[in-house]
């Protein structure tokens, strides 16, 4: 199993809007490394935190799970969507993303701050500076203390 972490902004798509759909495909995209990591590296099962950003204050809130396979973001081919890519068609999709459930919220939010004063977390991903991915793996050791922040 590997580990994640997604962002999202609250105001566009929170954790609550996550547990209260369960599961949905994680659209809108647009950023080859992270085509790549939902087409190539993800797997179903793999688990991975939820991390609310651009807010005060940004942070890990919960946990949610890999539920599919790789499959065509449905955004790309909706030409009133703001994700609409009219290179991309049905046939040759160029966006991929995955369905993702919601597992549980934390106990708390972690917030950045917390993350970046946490020894063993130096090498994070989300703590590298110009790191404006919004999906990124983390280690095992790297889920580890982080669930242990909260336990």
């Amino acid at each position: 199993m590997a580990y994640w972490l997604l962002k999202s902004e609250p105001d566009c798509y929170s954790i609550d809007d996550q547990e209260r759909d369960g599961a949905n495909v994680w659209d809108g995209c647009r950023n080859y490394t992270v085509r790549n990591f939902f087409r190539d590296q993800m797997n179903e099962g793999d688990q991975g935190f939820f991390y609310h950003s651009s807010c005060e204050p940004p942070g890990i809130v919960g946990i949610v799970e890999v539920a599919s396979g790789p499959v065509p973001d449905p955004t790309q081919f909706d030409p009133n969507s703001e994700y609409y890519d009219p290179k991309s068609s049905k046939e040759d999709p160029r966006w991929i993303t995955r369905e993702i459930k919601f597992v549980r919220k934390l106990p708390r939010q972690i917030t950045l701050a917390e993350l970046r004063q946490t020894p063993g977390l130096e090498s994070m991903a989300v703590l590298q500076k110009g790191q404006r991915l919004s999906v990124m793996p983390v280690t095992d050791e790297e889920w580890t203390r982080v669930l242990q922040m909260v336990e």
